[in-house]
């Protein structure tokens, strides 16, 4: 069934397992295109060009911003982050879903850009308990940075009720099915479907 599509925006607190969510996802289904976001940072060991981030000058991404090629940035400890607008655009033109990780401040961007076209999930750790416990399996945080970090997961949690869907990451599979379920639910919304034999 063809359908109009559209963006969903994923957030959730640090710790969650969004990242890891989002990566089995993508083994689930080949019509979503996976935004990759643009940074002036340099990149870290490991780190992909392209894959997980868009690395570019802060030149270049200043000129991005004056020309109007970003949907959504922010400046975030002296460095910049956004969403370009071209591959998205293009994505969708060619009939894909569009799954964007972001923060609020970036989904807030997109609802004025994609209205009625942007769904929004956040992704909820089972409870604060495991977060603290997932955050210090990640190691290398002394018991100062993990007390910040907590704080600002905790923080972060207030901004589920921005958004229209809840997911609880008890699993990752289960978690990724249960995204998928929206999206697909999404998908046959009246709204969306194009059925050629009715008209409005």
């Amino acid at each position: 069934m063809k359908h109009k599509p559209f963006v969903i925006v994923v957030s959730a607190p640090s710790g969650t397992g969004k990242t890891t969510v989002l990566n089995y996802l993508k083994t689930l289904d080949n019509n979503l295109f996976y935004s990759v976001s643009a940074t002036s940072r340099a990149k870290r060991p490991g780190e992909v060009d392209g894959r997980d981030y868009i690395f570019v000058s802060r030149q270049k991404f200043e000129r991005w911003i004056e020309q109007g090629e970003l949907l959504e940035w922010a400046e975030v400890y002296g460095e910049y982050y956004g969403t370009p607008r071209k591959p998205v655009r293009d994505a969708l033109s060619r009939g894909m879903d569009i799954i964007m990780d972001l923060d609020v401040q970036g989904k807030r961007s997109l609802e004025r850009e994609f209205k009625d076209d942007l769904v929004s999930i956040f992704l909820l750790p089972p409870d604060l308990a495991v977060l603290k416990q997932r955050l210090i399996s990640r190691g290398a945080e002394d018991e100062e940075k993990l007390k910040l970090r907590l704080a600002l997961a905790e923080s972060e949690l207030r901004w589920a009720y921005e958004y229209e869907y809840w997911v609880i990451n008890d699993d990752v599979e289960k978690a990724a099915n249960r995204i998928l379920s929206i999206i697909n639910a999404e998908r046959m919304r009246q709204k969306r479907v194009i059925y050629k034999d009715l008209k409005k």
